[in-house]
């Protein structure tokens, strides 16, 4: 996932919202209009923004004007207004500079960005505001509303409201500058256009047939290819041709470079500055204090845990993949990252008699899309409806909306197929928060799948679909958590580390035989995906889990690894050579640079150690489902009441110990990470 959210964690959450009612004209404050609604260019998406900004600005005067007892009603509820426009402009403005198929109107949601994030900063180092809060009783508010305003109390100390004013003026510069530093290295990695040419049709055997068919030799017999997900990945799984994977492999490790490696320096560095600035050695342990996991000393902690726990197994699935790969060259000990994909693709059909194209007939996106929409629906009893008429950035963007009982619950926007300049993984973007009695949620899935050409079924691999079921994951948890009385706490506003657990839950039904009958079938005979080759899927994919396990270590390392020192230390090559080589058999691809296209290093900083923070407690999670019967809705409907509809309402390890009777454990990941498919 990725989570647009601003700097300042006190007033920018994942988010979305939307309501009934569809208006010509853009609005001001809480709105049922879709958000696109009155915006048709870049003009008028800047003249829609800036009135946001606007009203923001106005009500935010209000505020420190007044000069009657500070209450609820007339601090509180104004000081969330102000954070319900912040909050839309801000995730507007961020996907829509990563989707819309205009260079202009992208050029000037990275204006409104930068405009957003100037007045959000300011808002967190207002020391007025600070002080009108703190000064309110809350003794006698409701639970959700205290715990709004602990929070936003220690948001605003997190902040630096309590510097003083030189200091303040300085940290509002670095968040200012670190705005436009995250927006040219996220540009830099959407804009890198590679490809790679197969000298003719021949080089491309081992590929799927009907990817063969989709790229037609030019007049001269060479076969282009980009680097977008649904052309890559085919070729590291299939490709015989060892040259055409290495190919491939350079170009794709090698997006955003070398643009970016001066871009992320600066990065590391103003970030480092600006913690210090703020009273922190540095920003890891700065951007941890308000995680689950509390610091970045206990952060390293947990991925030494998971480094051991995983080794000898990652070295017995490494010796599996090499002794494959000896077979076809006698002697060999070496396995380069560009064969580890193919020759994992071929053990799996050796020793667990898979391969992986035999699924992909039996994951059409038209027919997967419509299975998990009605998968959802069962578990967590909601219901959805397509909208038509509804403006959007691009004519291929689908929209929805979520109703439970007849009620709306919200409304999102499918944008699931490549294209020019458009973000090239796959995330759910909020585009505003749900407030109850004020606005409902709205979201927008952007991912980069096969299909949406005309006569393509768009034909996924498994990963594909697990990828699908994980961000619309984090989609539900947008939708079903926008329904309390204060943005600041409403959607998915949980500590950043827990984020990724609904998501990663989800994933687990596209493992279950009985799930995937429902709407895996085949493309052309409309037969059920036969439970025995989803068997064979399931025994196969535990092989190389280790190895996957040391991979996301890899990651996780180096995000916490750039920001934890003097970034004078830190040189990101360098950084991720070690850490591949220490972690994965591997070795490091010389000439390669990962890291300048790793956006993570960006949006999730230091703290990419959530997704397997995360997988530690969604696994637990899991157990408590009976995974006889998945599509069963009581324990679902605990987990969506219990999880998901709470959002920010409570701390995360709460909402962990109201599901579970207890704090969260490794026992369920262990067993997970061991366990042997029969």
């Amino acid at each position: 996932m990725r989570s647009l959210r601003l700097v300042v964690a006190l007033v920018l959450l994942s988010s979305a919202a939307g309501l009934q009612a569809q208006s010509a004209a853009p609005a001001v404050g809480a709105t049922s209009a879709p958000f696109w609604s009155g915006m048709s260019d870049a003009a008028s998406f800047e003249r829609a923004m800036d009135a946001r900004l606007a009203h923001a600005r106005e009500t935010l005067a209000r505020v420190t004007s007044i000069k009657a007892a500070r209450t609820i009603d007339n601090t509180l509820r104004p000081y969330d207004d102000v954070a319900l426009e912040l909050d839309a402009v801000g995730s507007q403005a961020g996907l829509i500079q990563a989707v819309h198929p205009d260079e202009q109107v992208r050029q000037t949601a990275e204006r409104v960005t930068q405009k957003v994030g100037a007045l959000a900063t300011e808002l967190s180092l207002n020391r007025g505001v600070y002080e009108a809060i703190n000064g309110l009783d809350v003794s006698r508010a409701d639970p959700e509303t205290k715990y709004f305003v602990q929070r936003t109390l220690r948001d605003f100390r997190l902040a630096g409201v309590d510097k003083d004013e030189a200091t303040r003026k300085r940290i509002q510069a670095l968040r200012d500058e670190l705005v436009v530093v995250g927006q040219d290295f996220d540009r830099n990695i959407r804009t890198d256009l590679r490809t790679v040419t197969a000298k003719s049709a021949a080089e491309l055997d081992g590929l799927p047939a009907d990817y063969i068919a989709r790229h037609k030799p030019d007049a001269n017999g060479v076969v282009t290819l980009t680097i977008d997900y649904p052309d890559s990945l085919p070729v590291f799984s299939y490709a015989k041709s060892e040259d055409l994977r290495k190919r491939m492999y350079m170009e794709y490790q090698n997006r955003a470079y070398p643009k970016n490696i001066g871009v992320l320096d600066t990065m590391i560095a103003k970030r480092a500055e600006l913690a210090r600035l703020i009273g922190y050695d540095d920003w890891a342990n700065y951007i941890t204090a308000d995680k689950m996991v509390g610091s970045a000393t206990k952060a390293s902690e947990f991925l030494d845990r998971i480094i051991a726990a995983s080794g000898s197994k990652a070295q017995r699935e490494f010796d599996v993949i090499l002794k494959r790969k000896q077979q076809d060259g006698p002697g060999t000990t070496v396995v380069n990252a560009w064969e580890n994909t193919y020759y994992s693709d071929l053990v799996r059909k050796a020793s667990y008699d898979f391969d992986s194209q035999s699924v992909r007939p039996y994951f059409a996106f038209d027919r997967v899309k419509q299975g998990l929409l009605d998968v959802t629906s069962k578990l967590f009893g909601v219901t959805y409806r397509p909208l038509a008429n509804v403006p959007v950035w691009d004519r291929s963007v689908e929209a929805y909306e979520m109703l439970e009982n007849g009620r709306l619950v919200g409304r999102f926007y499918l944008d699931m197929h490549p294209r020019p300049n458009k973000y090239n993984h796959a995330a759910q973007f909020g585009i505003r928060t749900g407030a109850a009695g004020r606005q409902i949620p709205e979201a927008a899935l952007v991912c980069n799948l096969p299909g949406g050409q005309p006569g393509d079924p768009g034909l996924m691999t498994h990963d594909d679909v697990v990828t699908f079921f994980h961000e619309f994951g984090h989609l539900v948890h947008t939708l079903v958590s926008g329904r309390h009385q204060w943005v600041g706490i409403s959607g998915i506003s949980t500590e950043q580390d827990f984020v990724e657990a609904p998501s990663q839950m989800l994933e687990e039904w596209t493992w279950d035989p009985a799930t995937l009958a429902t709407f895996a079938k085949h493309y052309q005979t409309n037969e059920p995906i036969p439970a025995s080759l989803v068997k064979q899927m399931r025994r196969a994919s535990e092989f190389g889990k280790a190895l996957g396990v040391r991979q996301q270590m890899i990651y996780a390392k180096l995000s916490l690894s750039v920001y934890d020192r003097d970034p004078k230390s830190v040189d990101t090559t360098a950084m991720v050579k070690e850490l591949t080589n220490t972690l994965r058999p591997f070795p490091y691809a010389e000439g390669t640079h990962f890291q300048t296209s790793f956006g993570h290093l960006d949006g999730y900083s230091a703290v990419y150690y959530t997704y397997m923070w995360s997988l530690v407690i969604a696994k637990d999670l899991f157990n408590h489902f009976d995974r006889a019967n998945l599509l069963a809705p009581q324990v679902a409907h605990k987990y969506r009441d219990t999880i998901l509809a709470p959002g920010g309402s409570k701390p995360a390890a709460t909402l962990v110990q109201d599901f579970l009777g207890r704090p969260f454990d490794f026992k369920a990941w262990e067993d997970w990470l061991n366990r042997e498919e029969q």
